[in-house]
């Protein structure tokens, strides 16, 4: 609240304006000329008072209803509440990315929302998978909502954006383009102490932290099943027909995999940081990297 003293000076500057708005007006009709540069100085002396005092006020009002929000005083919907918990069932937004970041600093928060995604897992305790390979905020995670091939050690914000990206991108993927949902996800695992490319100098992995996980290939509820190695093809063999993927064609002999793969490679890009395939380099020509990281890639 603007206190007596401010009411006061702002309405001394309000009726300093006024009056000088008053007398140019004067000026004006009496001379035709333009007032002299002493009335122009008072004029914009109130005009910079007045402007000074709204812009307090307009800050006053944007605080006062950040912190309604935040504290729950003024109702706010969940999904648009930068400070309410991320949930996994809800479709994402602009926000979605901000309450990722928010998982990494905060464990109790991460593990509270992964509990709602349907997985199967179990906290692991803080340690080291060797040296320079810390592992903060871990699970063991033995599916997803549907089965792995397989338990993996990943961190939780890792596994978080693995279930916003199964839910959200895959899942409805399979059935638009097969018809069929989801059975299963082929993985080659996540937690590997070593550098990047195992060589013997540079920097570590994300897999040196269980933040990543390496995607082979997916299969469906029809007996389906799509891998990335023979299935994936690259941007300039896919040859489209309008800008929406349902019309395009790909220059394969399974152009739904070659579409499914594609749009589940993008749609990963909005939930991991590092987003890596076959189109990367030929490390990769088998596999999908999607990692959170520090660097946003999405190749």
């Amino acid at each position: 609240m603007v206190g007596a003293v401010g009411v006061q000076r702002c309405r001394t500057g309000v009726a300093e304006l006024l009056q000088g708005l008053k007398k140019m007006r004067v000026g004006v009709r009496a001379t035709g000329r333009r007032t002299e540069p002493r009335l122009r100085g008072r004029t914009e002396a109130g005009r910079v008072a007045w402007g000074g005092w709204l812009s307090v006020l307009v800050l006053a009002a944007v605080a006062g209803g950040v912190f309604g929000v935040a504290t729950g005083r003024i109702p706010w919907p969940d999904a648009w509440n930068p400070w309410s918990p991320l949930q996994v069932e809800a479709p994402p937004n602009l926000l979605t990315r901000l309450k990722l970041q928010r998982l990494s600093g905060e464990p109790a928060l991460c593990l509270a929302t992964l509990d709602t995604a349907g997985f199967a897992f179990s906290p692991l305790p803080d340690g080291e998978a060797g040296p320079d390979c810390p592992l903060r905020n871990t699970v063991r995670l033995a599916r997803t909502q549907v089965p792995l091939g397989g338990s993996l050690v990943m961190s939780c914000p890792a596994a978080v954006s693995l279930a916003l990206w199964e839910r959200h991108v895959v899942q409805p993927a399979a059935l638009r383009h097969f018809g069929a949902a989801l059975s299963r996800i082929d993985q080659v695992g996540s937690l590997a102490c070593r550098n990047v490319y195992g060589q013997a100098e540079g920097r570590r992995s994300r897999h040196a932290t269980a933040d990543a996980i390496d995607i082979t290939g997916f299969r469906f509820a029809d007996g389906r099943r799509v891998r990335v190695v023979s299935d994936w093809r690259a941007p300039a063999e896919v040859a489209t027909t309008g800008s929406a993927a349902a019309n395009a064609q790909p220059a394969g002999t399974d152009a739904p995999a070659a579409l499914f793969l594609a749009e589940v490679q993008r749609g990963a890009c909005g939930f991991f940081d590092g987003v890596l395939g076959p189109g990367y380099n030929a490390a990769h020509r088998d596999h999908f990297h999607l990692d959170r990281g520090p660097y946003r890639v999405c190749r």
